[in-house]
Parts: C-alpha cells; structure tokens; sequence
C-alpha cells in the first residue's frame, strides 16, 4: 500500500466522514477469499482498515488531523496474480460486495477511497516480483509488459538498467504505481514529449467484475473496431481491473538541453508556448507560471517559462531553437537564468508543504483543467475570479504545466483560512473548488487533465460529457458490471449501493 502520507492521522479513535453503508465481508465469502489467495493476504486489522479508508486528497488530509478517515473498507485483499483477481471479483459479484481497487493510493481526488466499505483489492501485490524481473522488455518492438502494481521509480529503475525509459514522469513517481497511472489517465511532467500515458499503452490484460479476463489492444494503429484499451485508461476501476499493461518506451535520453525566460504577462507566455507547438517542436517539459507562482517559486517579476528536452541531440537543438526563437519575438520577454530549470527538477517532487499547509490550519487544494488555446486565457481569469471571491480564499494562482499542439494544462493551487471549525473548512474547501471547475467548465475547460475523477469530481462528470454521452458509460458499466460491485462512486456512475445523486458533499 501507500509508501507515505502527507500528514498522520491524530492519534486514538477514528471517526469516518463519508455517512455511506458500510457493506461487510460476509464469513463465508471470507472464507472463499482466503482459499483464493492465502488467509495471511486478507486482513483485517484496524490499521490496515483505516490506512485503506484514504488517498492523498487534501481534503482527507485535513479530516485526518481532526482524527477522520473518508471510509473504512470491511477487508484489504492482497493478491498476487491475475487468477487471484478473478477469483475474488468472482466471489465479490456472488455475494454483492463492493470492491475498491487501490494501490499506491497516490490520487488527489479520493478514487481509491471504499465509500462503500466492502473489499479494498490491494493491487500493490500485482507487481511481478515472483518473475524474474518486473518487467519484460521487446527491444525491437521498443514494447515492456509489466504489473500494474509495479511502483513508478522501480519500474524506471528497471527500464533505465536496460537502456530505456517510459518517458512518464508524475510528481508522484515514488509513490505511484503503473496500473494507478492507468486508472486515472495520468500524465507526466516530460508529456509534451511522450505524451499521456493513454498514448503510451498498446495493451493491456483486465479482469471483470464477473471473473472473466480478456486482452486489449496488441498490435499497432490497429483499425479493428474502437481501441479498447482506452475503455479501460481512466476508467479508475470501475469497468474492470487492470493486472498487467504493455507500454511503448524509447531509448534513454542522451543529450539534454535547458533554458528559461521570463514574458510580462501569462497571456504572452500562452501564446509563446503555443506558437513554439504549432512550429511542431515539443521540448519534454515546457512549463508557465504566472506572476505569483514565479516570485514565490523563484523570486523573479513576470511570468517564469521553463523549457527542457531530451533524447536525440539533433531533435533537441531543433526542438529548443524554435523555442527560443519563439520567446524572443515576444515583445517584452528576456532570457533567465537555466539554473531555475535545475531548481525546479530539484524539487519538483517534493510535497511536503501539502503537510505543513494542513497542519497549519490551512485548506488547500489544485484544481488541473485542460483546454484549448483559443480558450485558455479566459480559463485563467476566470477561475482566478472564482475562487478568489470566496470568502477566506488567501491566493489562487495557476501554472501551465503541459502543452500540446491544440492547448494545454492549466493548474490552479488555492489556499485558504477559515478557523478550526471541521464544518467551516468543508465548506470553504466546496466553495472553492466547485468554484473552481464550474468556471473552468464554463469558459470551455475540461474538468480534468491528469487527477481523473475521483469521488471529488464525480458529481461534475454527466454535465461535462453531455447527458447522452454520459448514458454511454453508464451503458457500458451495466454491461462489464452488471452487479455494480467496482468502485462504487466512480466517474459519477449510478450505483446499487449509493442513493441516487449521491456526493461525498
């Protein structure tokens, strides 16, 4: 399960948050379980019921440091193949229990949260370490297999001992797991080269909620029907589980280049970063923060532009001279220092003042939206507005952390005071950020770029596809999981085991 959380939770009792029902293991599926996958890999103990009842959603965090847990499950399962996994999806359909798949627990929206109590499939155990090797790589078809509970730093360790990279790169690379990237429609830091990680599955092997496993995908730019891998990246365990992905990698990177600018205003930056796109270079990292973002990060006025690429040398000095050409055409732009470059890769994984905010008494959050750069500059202002007009709000502000030849991310960071009273800072954290993606929605963002849903998001997601085209995915839940037992609260779908319209608000 998780490696580390952000902030203990306060010693003695713990209260759950989430008045869901609490559906319970039954003995004799207990008993079926243990069978399946050895008594010692389903637990029970208190500890480990109450590590499950989170992730790493801020707001958890500050329920934690008031003694709450979101949502205890009634058993943690631990198995270790893919039969495993068929048997208890199996038992868990027969016996109308609720499953939550889980594995590093790393999402910020409370996905892997069992709001329903049930079973927590800890799908850490699914990580090949009874292979040889944790991942199996084709060189010549520049493919790698691998568990989807494979931790993200081991699984590049791994790739990098043979020559190799994923070229994904989350802030939460140590404390992810593959099969969560997955889940979630994840995206790393580097994707402006390599793409999402829905552009870098070729296939994948998943496990319905009735037992049976099929295959996806296989063979490349194949034109057999709709690609089904993609019914299952960002599905966040709802359809089926994944237990093992095959992913298209590349050679490590040979030759890096670095450098930074500052532009007078986040607009100006928008429109660099999408006049270098639209030339068709795509530096690995090409990052944006505004006015606020740059002093406080880098204690430099403007708005801070970061550019990094690597792989081939002759693609990298392309890549990054049209970069520079396109930033000193910029009226009012100037080059910075390539060291903020190093700054910013020195501790881009570091969340450790998500802890100190909580423990401070602040309710803190970010809300990542994506959009067109036709849309973009009106999706920052506006959000910037919204949030900023709730009552406690201290700052909002926002960088633009991936782009694309079409538009890219935005990332709104919120932070605000409102007392120690549990009530006041739920409802501070709900004005925000509902503020947040409602005026995103509103000015043409989508509601997530890389996060996925979560519990958090769920009641946002009918509206954001569009009421028929959000009956399609309920369709397909009540073909893949007739009895409703994945995930129950994810994606926003109906469930047997919820009320109708359910939020965790």
């Amino acid at each position: 399960m998780p490696r580390r959380w952000p902030l203990d939770l306060k010693p003695g009792a713990h209260t759950e948050r989430l008045a869901t029902t609490a559906v319970g293991v039954p003995d004799p599926a207990r008993k079926e379980i243990a069978e399946i996958v050895g008594a010692e890999r389903v637990s029970s103990d208190d500890d480990v019921l109450v590590d499950s009842a989170r992730d790493w959603w801020p707001l958890s965090g500050v329920w934690a440091a008031q003694g709450r847990v979101v949502h205890r499950p009634a058993a943690v399962v631990t198995p270790t193949t893919t039969e495993e996994v068929a048997g208890v999806l199996s038992v868990a359909s027969h016996h109308g229990i609720p499953v939550t798949p889980a594995a590093g627990r790393s999402g910020v929206g409370g996905g892997a949260v069992p709001v329903c109590g049930g079973i927590v499939l800890d799908c850490t155990g699914l990580d090949r370490t009874g292979l040889d090797t944790a991942i199996d790589v084709d060189e010549t078809s520049m493919l790698v297999t691998t568990g989807p509970g494979v931790f993200g730093d081991v699984f590049e360790a791994a790739l990098r001992e043979k020559g190799y990279t994923l070229g994904h790169w989350p802030q939460s690379i140590d404390i992810s797991t593959v099969g969560g990237w997955l889940a979630c429609r994840g995206a790393g830091q580097f994707s402006t080269r390599y793409g999402k990680i829905e552009d870098m599955v070729a296939g994948l092997e998943v496990v319905l909620a009735s037992g049976r496993t099929l295959r996806t995908g296989g063979a490349p730019r194949a034109a057999v029907g709709p690609d089904l891998n993609q019914v299952f990246v960002g599905s966040e365990g709802a359809f089926g589980v994944i237990t093992e992905a095959t992913l298209r990698i590349h050679p490590a990177p040979k030759t890096e280049q670095r450098e930074a600018w500052t532009l007078p205003s986040f607009e100006d930056g928008l429109d660099a970063c999408r006049r270098i796109l639209r030339r068709g270079a795509t530096p690995a990292v090409l990052r944006l923060y505004d006015s606020h973002e740059s002093r406080q990060t880098y204690d430099v006025d403007g708005c801070v532009l970061l550019a990094l690429d690597e792989g081939d040398a002759a693609i990298v000095s392309a890549s990054m001279a049209i970069a520079a050409e396109e930033c000193d055409r910029t009226d009012g732009a100037a080059g910075a220092d390539p060291a903020l470059v190093e700054q910013w890769l020195g501790h881009r994984n570091d969340v450790s003042a998500l802890g100190a905010a909580i423990e401070a008494g602040v309710v803190v959050d970010t809300v990542e939206v994506s959009g067109n750069w036709s849309d973009l500059p009106r999706i920052y202002s506006d959000v910037l507005a919204a949030v900023g007009g709730v009552e406690g709000t201290v700052v909002v502000s926002a960088h633009c952390s991936h782009s694309y030849t079409d538009g890219g991310c935005l990332y709104f960071t919120f932070a605000g005071m409102v007392g120690d009273d549990p009530d006041d800072k739920d409802h501070y954290y709900v004005a925000a950020f509902n503020g947040a993606v409602e005026a995103a929605r509103g000015a043409g963002a989508a509601i997530s770029h890389h996060h996925g849903v979560g519990i958090n998001r769920a009641p946002f997601v009918r509206d954001a596809l569009g009421p028929d085209a959000f009956d399609v995915l309920v369709g397909l839940k009540n073909t893949l999981d007739p009895a409703g037992i994945l995930n129950p609260g994810a994606l926003g779908l109906p469930s047997p085991f919820l009320p109708d319209g359910w939020t965790w608000s």
